[in-house]
């Protein structure tokens, strides 16, 4: 990106366009980040339920923590620590082989660092869509690029028809907006037309979806005969992973001893739904 470019716009408020958009505010660029849903998150997305008396359950229905693998993400986690956005969460962690109906490999899943965000997954992105120098647009579809060649910009448009503005760059973090996907959610053609950009096609169906079905539970107490905290699974065709949200640093669990879990089912699984 040129150092010249003053106003990006970035679709996709989930992490890696709240990331993109904290990081380019920080160098002196103007930000307009744009979600069609109501708050920030994308992946990192929390489920808030309210129950008939009141009760109030929140769930990380999508990613269920993140590890680090280099030193340049460790530096920014380590801001975002410092900042109180995230924190580790040390606990046991292992596989369950649903043949043999047992766990196993304690120690093998608990070797790496495990963070979440604080209080929930989604605080990392809404933390971050709030910084100086970004302007967040939520219930915002952009429905239309257009390139314009005479002002070397691109005009966006939101799907019901409005000027959205005109942009030096623009920073897609889904490829919905040149899918066929988009047009079976909203009836539209993708904002993105690949045959004006021919050599971003084969790019595009080379990024990977995988599709998984998630499942929310709460418990009135907890789950005596779970020893762990987080645990994969082993020889299962429909589920890959099981989680403890309650068990999460900096969560409040209402009612106090109360549990709450999300499983996640496999990609296979997931296709045959």
């Amino acid at each position: 990106m040129s150092a010249a470019a003053t106003n990006v716009a970035v679709i996709g408020a989930g992490i890696s366009g709240a990331v993109c958009a904290s990081l380019l505010a920080a160098r002196g660029v103007a930000v307009t980040l744009f979600d069609s849903g109501r708050g920030a998150g994308g992946r990192m997305a929390q489920r808030r339920e309210v129950m008939d008396d009141g009760t109030e359950l929140r769930f990380d229905h999508g990613a269920p923590y993140f590890t680090v693998s280099s030193d340049e993400v460790a530096r920014v986690v380590s801001g975002w620590e410092a900042r109180g956005l995230v924190a580790e969460w040390k606990a046991m962690f292992a596989c369950f082989d649903r043949e043999a109906g047992k766990f196993r490999d304690f120690d093998k899943e608990g070797t790496t660092k495990k963070y979440v965000g604080v209080p929930g997954m989604n605080s990392i992105c809404k933390s971050l869509c709030l910084e100086d120098g970004v302007v967040a647009r939520f219930g915002v579809t952009v429905g239309k690029m257009d390139w314009l060649q005479n002002g070397s910009s691109w005009s966006l448009t939101s799907l019901d028809g409005k000027d959205l503005g005109n942009f030096d760059y623009v920073v897609a973090t889904d490829k919905n907006v040149a899918s066929h996907k988009f047009s079976g959610l909203t009836g539209r053609p993708p904002p993105l037309d690949l045959s004006v950009f021919p050599n971003l096609s084969t790019m595009f169906q080379d990024i990977p979806v995988r599709p998984c079905f998630a499942l929310m539970l709460a418990f009135s107490e907890p789950l005596a005969m779970v020893p762990v905290q987080g645990f994969s699974f082993y020889n299962s065709d429909s589920l890959s992973w099981a989680f403890c949200d309650s068990s999460k640093p900096g969560r409040v669990c209402l009612p106090p001893n109360s549990q709450s879990w999300v499983l996640r089912s496999t990609a296979e699984y997931a296709s045959k739904g």
